[in-house]
């Protein structure tokens, strides 16, 4: 399979060497010193692009693999409050795209574990729920694509929670005055340097706590999933999310 990868920062070039090792092959790579090379012409040499850029250049890198109707992978976050436009543009032109806040496996059995703790907690509405989330300093959002997804899985199943809202470290903690509403899901994030992605949900009590923790050792499990998706996603049409390549009812 030929491959496009947008985005050739820590991520592409783990992605390229794990797709050469899985015998693809890469046909571009473009970052900003080359966004000139971003052409229909170019993008059209390849079977499938994977997105990993920026949260700036990843809703325009999108539309560039519509218009040369080139299925993409998206890794790339910060594009969500488009979602529901770019699914729309992906339906009606016939295109191909799938994507996801994290590709990597262990993180999507996380997320669908995630679920079905949040609807069995129902049953137990004295254990207060948060989400807490480690990256690396270089990480330009906050809270994290991931952090995000796992919050979302919390309210879609547990009753007492309604939206999220985000804290970025302990400083800005003082900063709220501790108003988190009742029906308020917090999602707490750090950034420290070297850490590829931590993320804990915890359930407190006045009794005990259950910690639900998933912790990246590095970002080969990310790329590796995308690699996977790109390998999915060949042959097929439509908007789909991650969950899509993988079965996970029990």
């Amino acid at each position: 399979m030929k491959i496009a990868l947008l985005g050739y920062g820590k991520m592409g070039r783990i992605i390229e060497k794990i797709a050469t090792d899985r015998k693809h092959e890469i046909v571009l790579k473009i970052d900003f010193d080359n966004i000139g090379d971003l052409t229909a012409e170019n993008l059209q040499k390849a079977d499938v692009a994977i997105e990993f850029s920026t949260p700036g250049t990843v809703l325009n890198n999108i539309y560039e693999c519509f218009n040369a109707n080139v299925p993409v992978v998206v890794g790339a976050t910060g594009w969500y409050d488009n979602l529901n436009q770019v699914k729309e543009d992906c339906v009606a032109g016939n295109h191909s795209l799938v994507y996801a806040s994290n590709f990597s496996i262990g993180v999507n059995l996380f997320f669908h574990v995630n679920k079905v703790l949040a609807k069995l907690m129902n049953n137990y509405p004295y254990y207060e729920v948060q989400v807490e989330e480690i990256h690396h300093t270089q990480k330009l959002d906050s809270p994290s694509g991931t952090a995000i997804t796992i919050a979302e899985g919390i309210i879609e199943n547990l009753d007492a929670k309604k939206e999220w809202v985000n804290i970025l470290s302990d400083s800005d903690r003082d900063d709220t005055g501790g108003q988190i509403k009742n029906d308020q899901l917090l999602i707490e994030s750090f950034r420290i340097d070297s850490v590829p992605g931590t993320h804990t949900v915890l359930y407190d009590s006045e009794v005990d706590t259950i910690e639900f923790k998933h912790t990246a050792h590095n970002r080969n499990g990310f790329a590796l999933g995308a690699v996977m998706a790109a390998e999915w996603i060949a042959g097929k049409k439509g908007f789909h999310a991650v969950q899509d390549m993988f079965n996970f009812e029990v």
